[in-house]
């Protein structure tokens, strides 16, 4: 369950993008970043969201941020989502749930009355001092650039 709020300090974290490189959120001090956690590359909602996102890079870098997708998918799987897609953006690899933890976006999930454990679709947009400026708890997967920029404003 998601506890983190408007206003808390972004917890710290580090992690293997796409390409096996190590990134961590101090990689982006002074910036503003979209952190968006998703369940799984190349499923459907997921693509949505993720090619949405990419559709309006452009508009989201002009207006300051950096984008910073988290999910449980390996390295190698994240590259495969970013190539088929062209992805403009780093796909942190989180196995471990260490960071989804972090988050409180790994929690207990129910579809068709089974219950198990998964991500949480959450977006954190996080300001330059890295506090956390606005939560998306069911983000419009295919509109959710849209969304962020009309809520910085």
């Amino acid at each position: 369950m998601v506890t983190l709020k408007v206003g808390d300090k972004a917890p710290v974290f580090s992690g293997k993008d796409q390409n096996e490189k190590k990134v961590s959120l101090s990689d982006y001090k002074g910036k503003k970043v979209v952190l968006y956690f998703y369940p799984q590359d190349d499923t459907p909602t997921c693509t949505l969201q993720a090619c949405n996102l990419r559709d309006n890079y452009s508009l989201l870098k002009k207006n300051g941020f950096e984008v910073i997708g988290v999910s449980p998918d390996e390295p190698v799987k994240h590259k495969k989502f970013e190539t088929k897609y062209k992805l403009p953006f780093t796909l942190i690899a989180d196995v471990s749930h260490h960071i989804l933890n972090k988050y409180g976006v790994w929690d207990e999930k129910q579809m068709f009355g089974n219950k198990y454990m998964g991500v949480l679709r959450t977006t954190f947009v996080i300001d330059e001092k890295g506090l956390i400026q606005k939560i998306f708890l069911k983000p419009k997967s295919k509109a959710h650039a849209e969304e962020i920029i009309a809520s910085m404003k």
